[in-house]
């Protein structure tokens, strides 16, 4: 996704949060749905921002049957998700996720 697509998703998409993500969503129009991540440098230094970006790129990759299609969905993890247990950020970041 694009800086313009995550701000259209930012103005006219629905948010979900939980302890340790924050969801935005929006629907498109797209057979697909597209996933961004937005981490900021607070979680911590380049190592830890690019491991907590590899998991949350595993879990969409090991869901991608469970997400519907036709979604904009862009993800701020919380601190807390650099200590989580990779199975606890999965089982979050699916019951956030609109299902079909």
């Amino acid at each position: 996704m694009r800086r313009g697509e995550f701000d259209a998703v930012y103005r006219a998409g629905k948010r979900r949060s939980s302890a340790y993500f924050t969801v935005f969503l929006r629907s498109n129009s797209l057979p697909h749905s597209r996933f961004g991540f937005s981490i900021k440098k607070a979680l911590g230094g380049a190592v830890v921002r690019n491991r907590i970006r590899r998991r949350l790129r595993e879990i969409v990759r090991l869901h991608r049957g469970e997400i519907p299609a036709g979604w904009d969905i862009v993800v701020h993890p919380k601190s807390a998700v650099a200590r989580a247990e990779f199975n606890a950020l999965a089982a979050d970041f699916v019951r956030l996720i609109p299902m079909a």
